[in-house]
């Protein structure tokens, strides 16, 4: 690992010296309203690049909204009228009622928009036809959703929802005291039939993420759990339970991993963390768990972030990176592109822009994702006041 430290601060002393690039746009126009993108998770652009989902708040309740890139028309494909669920991250929502804003997720291929209304599992084409697949049932709550590259199944966590009655910052513990459990649920996207409902002991699941080229398996976490170094990241793959992170190697359940992500190509997951008493850190480990490799940051840069892939070997960042006159507290100010070779242990970080954003809550963090050309990053930003997309090109 002190060879990998000292790779990373002799890179960052030359990062000054990289040109940035030109300015972002602003992509959705709407002034008097707030508008994002989807979580990270989830693409929000079709296929052809030409086509943006987002949430907005113009209708004065959260709803989901398409744009054309090219006429800047836009259609709204929901009508919430309900407030928002309460879910993982919007602990402060409606029990079992409104719209899911944690849910939203994109098949690009087909244009179909899925997201929770209340207790039901709803897709929307982008023509704004509606339809209710499923029912959740009663007393469990949900999070991020993800559906599978071929568009056939969709994954939507829930976890019983005691382990919601108290502070969120107590939500694991709660589910460890109780015996709690999540449930990894899936449905068949034509018929709505559920075709997995796999139970998970002990374990608070918010994230869940088919591999691109597998739909049998299922990255999946625990959320704040107290042994996050150790318990973050799991994979099932219909039939057993692989911890993807464990002791050993300098690694510990005291360090903190967060933001799994498979690679574009289904080789590999993407993660980030912190090591106990050290810095932060960017890994990569093969879905069998083989393969580990982890490259520190510089230590100073202790900017909370987030790391999404592009094509291999490549990733945009909103946090971390540090010039040497930004203010030395704070979340990222930057968003960055970063080539990572892992086999040298090596990261080279390019900024693209200040995302401007004020990081206030959940919403306005940037997650930013790239295009599927990977050619422009798109992210959430408030620098205006109200939130909205932008666009930045990479050079």
């Amino acid at each position: 690992m002190k060879t990998m430290v000292q790779l990373a601060v002799v890179l960052a002393a030359g990062w000054g010296n990289l040109a940035v690039a030109a300015g972002p746009e602003r992509v959705t126009t709407n002034q008097a309203a707030n508008e994002q993108m989807l979580y990270f998770t989830s693409t929000s652009l079709l296929a052809d690049d030409q086509h943006l989902v987002f949430i907005g708040d113009r209708t004065g309740q959260p709803n989901i909204f398409l744009r054309d890139l090219r006429t800047g028309a836009e259609r709204q494909l929901s009508t919430n009228s309900e407030g928002y669920l309460k879910s993982y991250v919007y602990f402060d929502g409606r029990p079992y009622r409104g719209f899911g804003k944690a849910s939203v997720s994109v098949d690009p291929a087909r244009g179909i928009v899925y997201f929770l209304q209340g207790r039901q599992v709803c897709a929307v084409t982008t023509g704004g036809v509606l339809r209710v697949l499923a029912e959740l049932p009663e007393g469990q709550m949900t999070a991020f959703t993800h559906v599978s590259a071929d568009g056939a199944r969709l994954c939507v966590p829930t976890t019983d929802a005691a382990a919601f009655d108290g502070p969120p910052a107590k939500t694991d513990a709660r589910v460890q005291q109780q015996g709690l459990n999540s449930y990894l649920r899936v449905f068949d996207t034509a018929t709505g039939q559920a075709l997995v409902c796999e139970r998970v002991p002990k374990g608070w699941i918010t994230h869940v993420q088919f591999s691109p080229r597998d739909s049998r398996l299922i990255l999946y976490n625990h959320e704040w759990p107290a042994d996050c170094g150790i318990r973050r990241m799991w994979l099932f793959d219909g039939r057993q339970h692989l911890r993807l992170r464990t002791e050993g190697e300098g690694r510990s359940r005291e360090d903190w991993t967060c933001h799994e992500m498979w690679e574009r190509d289904g080789t590999a997951i993407i993660y980030h963390g912190g090591y106990k008493n050290g810095p932060s850190y960017v890994g990569r480990v093969k879905p069998d768990g083989s393969g580990r490799v982890e490259i520190p940051l510089p230590q100073a840069w202790e900017r909370y972030g987030h790391f999404t892939v592009g094509r291999p070997g490549e990733l945009v960042s909103d946090g971390y990176f540090e010039q040497p006159d930004d203010p030395r507290a704070g979340h990222g100010a930057w968003l960055c592109r970063v080539t990572a070779d892992w086999a040298a242990g090596r990261l080279d970080w390019q900024p693209l822009c200040r995302n401007g954003s004020s990081w206030n809550s959940q919403d306005s963090h940037p997650h930013p994702i790239f295009n599927h050309a990977a050619d422009a990053v798109y992210f959430t930003s408030d620098q205006d006041g109200k939130r909205a997309v932008w666009r930045i090109a990479v050079p």
